[in-house]
């Protein structure tokens, strides 16, 4: 505040030494990250050990880490958004793509991470070996694959057997045809739990004992309840900090439209797991958004998850929107890198006075904002968060990362990664593309979006280790 009163009066004093050019009753001073500093007061924090840094992405849903990946399509897919949830953050999945292709991203997030894997993958006794591997790539391809599949009798979801990858390994593809109860490893042989409340060191205790990496847990009946794994366990061992649900998943939001169609994007995603949607739109203050917004919460699918609208830059718009049902706002109109509203359409507001303006009233309401765009430095993150912002979206910043969807470039002997504004041509270019759409022509818009490059993530010298990958480049921020 200090920073911000010594700023006021050096532009409060030019303006009075030239009084015609400018008017401060109409036009207020405002302020973006660069315009301030902030001042280092005393501190008790003897380690950085006992600061904590978790916060609220919407009414319901908290973080360990106040990072969002945004919801562009060179920035989050699934890649994205498992690294930035095992961080501590979430990823928004962006919706310049199918329903199908959305819902398939949030299914594999999901299924990245699970305690209590509900549903596990699985075959029939007289299925065939060719159609147990096909169900183990889990058609994604052995990136995303699983290491064995549950073997249920396919009228009473009895557990009959677990097929391994390893009692494939030495079966040939001429033997596809066979029956999978002939190379299975029968309900006989299995270690298995009865507890449906059982704990994680129980259940290491039991799969330590038994030698085994996967612990089915049936009920009296020998009914599949659910399965727990040792790689999950390991996962959660290691990422104490990521954003899961009450089942142990990874947490993923993903983004939606005001258009037609879009209410059932909306259902599907909460039908599949998505944890919160993200209203998409570049102005949040319209009636388009505070009528759909309104649709998405009277939806008795759609409401059991929290809803984040946006973008918007002012206090009224904020009150419109929590009174319509927001569960948080996204602040920010114009500031991204990639971004040119402010030059196309002539209106946004300096990143810094919007979050200074809608941030006490949502605060006061409850409703966590997130701060999105305009930051370029690590310090920008803290400037947000002392303006009153829960999070911050981050886009360009993570767009150079392993992560980021896109293939690496080499311009001028150096490595860099494509990234681009959602409402230019490109986009929505390939958008029509993967939703084989003709109805739309691309140049009936116009474009406030361009694209750009961004460094591959390296060190900053030969003795730093890198940070290509998201995970670590969290660390730095």
């Amino acid at each position: 505040k200090a920073t911000v009163s010594v700023l006021y009066w050096s532009v409060h004093i030019m303006l009075k030494a030239y009084p015609r050019r400018f008017d401060e009753e109409q036009i207020p001073l405002r302020f973006t990250y660069d315009d301030v500093l902030l001042i280092p007061k005393r501190s008790h924090i003897r380690s950085r050990k006992d600061v904590h840094t978790k916060t609220m992405l919407s009414r319901n849903i908290s973080l360990n880490i106040p990072i969002v990946a945004s919801n562009m399509d060179t920035v989050c897919e699934v890649d994205m958004s498992i690294a930035v949830a095992r961080a501590g953050g979430i990823g928004i999945l962006h919706r310049f793509c199918t329903v199908e292709e959305q819902c398939e991203m949030v299914t594999k997030v999901k299924r990245a991470q699970s305690y209590k894997i509900q549903n596990p993958r699985s075959v029939a006794p007289d299925d065939t070996i060719a159609k147990a591997r096909k169900v183990m790539e889990y058609d994604y391809g052995a990136k995303y694959g699983i290491t064995s599949v549950m073997v249920l009798d396919p009228s009473t979801n009895r557990l009959e057997g677990v097929l391994t990858r390893t009692d494939l390994q030495f079966t040939s593809h001429s033997a596809d045809n066979a029956k999978v109860r002939e190379v299975m490893v029968p309900r006989r042989n299995l270690i298995v739990s009865h507890d449906p409340d059982i704990s994680m060191a129980e259940a290491q205790s039991l799969m330590h004992d038994g030698r085994v990496s996967n612990l089915p847990v049936i009920d009296a009946n020998n009914t599949l309840l659910f399965l727990i794994t040792a790689t999950d366990i390991k996962k959660m061992l290691h990422n104490k900090e990521a954003t899961t649900d009450g089942k142990g998943r990874l947490r993923v939001g993903a983004a939606v439209g005001v258009k037609k169609g879009d209410l059932e994007r909306a259902r599907r995603l909460v039908e599949v797991g998505c944890d919160v949607l993200v209203i998409d739109i570049a102005h949040g203050h319209s009636d388009l958004e505070i009528e759909m917004l309104k649709m998405l919460k009277s939806d008795p699918v759609i409401s059991r998850v929290d809803i984040i609208a946006g973008n918007i830059c002012t206090a009224q718009a904020a009150v419109d929107l929590i009174e319509a049902g927001a569960d948080g706002l996204k602040v920010g109109v114009g500031p991204g890198s990639i971004c040119i509203t402010r030059k196309v359409a002539g209106s946004g507001f300096p990143q810094l006075s919007a979050l200074f303006d809608v941030c006490p009233y949502s605060n006061e309401k409850g409703v966590p904002i997130m701060a999105d765009g305009g930051v370029r430095l690590s310090g920008d993150v803290a400037k947000a968060l002392a303006a009153g912002a829960s999070t911050v979206m981050l886009g360009s910043t993570l767009a150079g990362t392993d992560e980021s969807p896109g293939s690496l470039l080499v311009k001028d002997g150096k490595k860099v990664k494509v990234v681009r504004g959602m409402a230019g041509y490109g986009a929505n270019m390939s958008k029509n593309e993967r939703e084989q759409s003709a109805n739309d022509n691309i140049f009936d818009m116009t474009p406030e979006g361009v694209e750009g490059i961004v460094p591959y993530k390296y060190a900053y010298h030969h003795h730093t280790p890198g940070y290509h990958n998201t995970e670590a480049l969290l660390k730095v921020y």
